[in-house]
């Protein structure tokens, strides 16, 4: 009986094995071999960016002015000061008498119900003078003075949706390390799957579409009652092989802070992991299986070597998976400025994938209630 359980457990770890190479090989090497755009063309397509802001007169103060300064002929930047208690509406007023680009609104709390960040940006939608739309948040700051027209370059061809990138600052630190890491992964992962003609999901701190889209899809009405989604779940629903483009030139990054404190970055990661379960049913078997099975082949690869079972021949295909990471990862990395994180992937990847299957299990039972 115990030789058939040894060899049902090694029979499970190949299973994993092979469908972690498949998902490196078929899906992210895409991502490898994809060259962004070097020389940035002209455009002057008009484009209305979009923020959303809840009490984020610091952030607002510290990069709200980069954007403005964007080296793009024909953009507005809509703001929507959503709630805000602070000193928001006061700093955004004031920078508007020098920046006739700014346009303001403002949403105030209802004694019937509570808005959130979908409400807040379908307004700002509403206000946008233009077509072509491009989202980001208050805490984020472009990489450079192009980041508008590396985005909207892409509005030449028939794109209709835009995925960009925006990673963390490096500051150091094992919260901020991981954060990064689980970043970059989480990048691979949709970035491949737009290239594959499978796109799934976005990052609202930096991503494009156009109006018509948002309002012939009738915006976020069947998701609404979800707190989170405005991005991921917007894009699940209305991105297609023939509408989706990626953006990963580094001019084109918008970056932020991540979280510093356990408890900021356990509320972030529960609100953004209860959405997953609203995918369409093909993108979550495909997560799912990628979650388990990552963290299988860890579990796995451990109890094949502590119990004897072909050890050697475990820890070969380990290794083998190891190699193709590192010749699929190393020109990724480059790409998103993170060659770093390429000595961290034997430690970090395992704790992602434990981070995947607790933090989808949390999101599957806890309801977001608020944005901000």
């Amino acid at each position: 009986m115990e030789t058939y359980i040894y060899e049902a457990l090694f029979l499970l770890f190949q299973v994993c094995f092979i469908s972690q190479l498949y998902y490196l090989v078929s899906n992210h090497s895409k991502l490898a071999y994809y060259k962004p755009l070097r020389d940035l063309r002209k455009v002057n397509i008009p484009i209305s960016v979009i923020i959303a802001a809840r009490n984020e007169e610091a952030n607002l103060k510290a990069n709200l002015p980069l954007i403005l300064a964007q080296d793009y002929p024909d953009f507005e930047v809509v703001v929507v000061n959503d709630c805000s208690s602070d000193g928001s509406d006061l700093y955004l007023l004031g920078l508007q008498a020098n920046h006739p680009q700014l346009k303001i609104v403002t949403v105030t709390e209802h004694p019937r119900f509570k808005t959130g960040k979908k409400f807040a940006l379908t307004m700002g939608i509403k206000a946008a003078s233009h077509e072509h739309l491009l989202f980001t948040d208050a805490d984020c700051a472009p990489a450079t003075h192009n980041w508008i027209a590396r985005m909207a370059v892409n509005f030449t061809t028939k794109a209709q949706i835009v995925l960009g990138y925006s990673p963390f600052y490096k500051t150091g630190g094992l919260l901020n390390t991981f954060s990064r890491f689980e970043t970059i992964k989480t990048a691979v992962s949709y970035l491949s799957a737009a290239l594959k003609g499978d796109p799934y999901m976005g990052i609202g701190r930096n991503m494009a579409y156009t109006k018509t889209l948002f309002f012939s899809n009738k915006g976020f009405a069947s998701h609404m009652h979800v707190m989170a989604g405005d991005d991921d779940l917007f894009v699940n629903q209305n991105a297609t092989a023939d509408n989706t483009i990626i953006e990963i030139h580094p001019d084109a990054f918008m970056f932020t802070a991540a979280k510093t404190t356990l408890r900021g970055w356990f509320r972030q990661k529960t609100r953004h992991m209860g959405v997953g379960k609203l995918y369409k049913a093909k993108h979550r078997r495909m997560l799912s299986w990628d979650a388990v099975s990552g963290f299988l082949f860890y579990i796995l690869l451990a109890l094949c070597v502590i119990m004897g079972i072909e050890p050697l021949l475990a820890f070969g295909l380990y290794l083998f998976r190891l190699l193709m990471q590192i010749l699929i990862y190393s020109k990724i990395f480059k790409t998103l400025t993170a060659k770093d994180m390429l000595f961290y992937l034997p430690v970090l990847e395992p704790i992602y994938y434990i981070y995947l299957n607790v933090f989808g299990l949390i999101g599957t039972f806890i309801k977001t209630a608020q944005w901000k």
